[in-house]
């Protein structure tokens, strides 16, 4: 690619200071920025305002898209759609539609890959290659939205009135979101800006596998996103093997930290446990859990059946299981939900699709 400014990787003060450089006025910037954010254009043609020479030169020496498409597949039931992109480097990163009732949920990458290692994880079989630039995270949730404010709707697909836009994001995608920390959050703050975007930071979720430190720095910015922890295991003995980050920030470090988190910011803190057959959603397990979770204020448990990668030794746990683990959890007074199995035939799992374009064998099984 000739060009070598990514705009969406720059703040609205970075493009002022940019169009400064440029021998244009600062506001130029500010008049960048609402077309890249509010109205998602991706062409400087489209930025009408501008006068033609700063167009024509940010059309050779910027670009707007960082995305291309590579596959893209949905659900038999019209509720999920996930794609898959390349970058202008090589590298390919997955996103996913969830449509829920009246939400409409991306789940957005932070990382090519990731270095965390969950053995139950497509994404973390394969490592990770790089962390995403802002403008990278940025455009996946553009991707979506630009489709979703469309008023014509497919032919066959996904079952969604258009015109419409994204109403949740969470950051669950490739990826641990607090080892790119300053990329995700300059990210964040760009889709929950109030004069461009404008989606409530209350609307946004960001999981973690438990990065202490940067749980303690998120605590103190003022972007009020809610904040999920990939746990799966209630000991650290288990956990050492599921989530291998656990060696270094235990358990009782880490519930230790979260308790901090809630009395910095006043904010629920939720838990995801995947549930995997006979590895981690006994009784007793279960149990282990709540006495765990005990000094954590209103803690809320989700539930999710593992999305199974082919060949794996990790394999979802039965409803009868699911539903004996989530009695018990609420017995102890903790708020359980049981999410939904989205995409399991197209590979939705994180990292699934990605590694399935690598096997031609899966990948037809998916498209059929």
């Amino acid at each position: 690619m000739s060009q070598s400014i990514l705009l969406l990787d720059y703040t609205r003060e970075q493009l002022q200071e940019l169009m400064t450089s440029w021998g244009q006025p600062a506001y130029r910037g500010k008049q960048i920025y609402e077309w890249l954010h509010k109205f998602l254009v991706t062409d400087p043609q489209q930025m009408t305002n501008l006068p033609k020479t700063l167009r024509e030169r940010l059309a050779s020496e910027t670009y707007i898209n960082p995305l291309e498409l590579i596959l893209q597949v949905d659900d038999a039931r019209g509720e999920t759609r996930k794609a898959l992109f390349r970058l202008p480097d090589g590298a390919t990163i997955e996103v996913v539609l969830m449509l829920y009732n009246k939400r409409r949920t991306v789940c957005i990458s932070t990382q090519v890959g990731c270095g965390i290692g969950c053995p139950f994880c497509a994404t973390g079989q394969g490592g990770l290659t790089r962390n995403l630039s802002p403008g990278e995270i940025i455009a996946q949730v553009h991707w979506f939205e630009r489709w979703l404010r469309e008023a014509n709707s497919d032919s066959e697909g996904l079952v969604v009135e258009r015109p419409t836009r994204v109403t949740n994001i969470v950051v669950m995608g490739m990826g641990e979101p607090l080892a790119n920390y300053e990329a995700t959050m300059q990210a964040l703050r760009a889709i929950a800006d109030p004069k461009t975007f404008a989606l409530s930071a209350r609307n946004i979720t960001l999981s973690t596998v438990g990065l202490i430190p940067k749980i303690e720095q998120l605590a103190e910015e003022d972007l009020p996103v809610r904040l999920a922890v990939s746990l799966h295991a209630p000991t650290d003995r288990l956990r050492n093997k599921l989530v291998p980050i656990n060696k270094r920030y235990h358990l009782p470090k880490l519930i230790h930290a979260l308790v901090r988190y809630q009395e910095k910011t006043n904010r629920r803190v939720t838990f995801e446990y995947a549930m995997m057959r006979g590895i981690n959603d006994s009784v007793e397990q279960a149990e282990l859990l709540a006495d765990l979770l005990a000094p954590i204020r209103k803690a809320h448990v989700n539930l999710i059946p593992l999305n199974p990668t082919p060949g794996s030794p990790y394999q979802p746990s039965s409803e009868e299981a699911v539903r004996r683990f989530q009695a018990i959890l609420e017995r102890a007074g903790i708020t359980t939900t049981v999410r939904l199995r989205r995409g399991v035939e197209i590979s939705a799992g994180c990292g699934q699709l990605r590694q399935a374009v690598q096997q031609p064998e899966v990948l037809k099984f998916i498209r059929e």
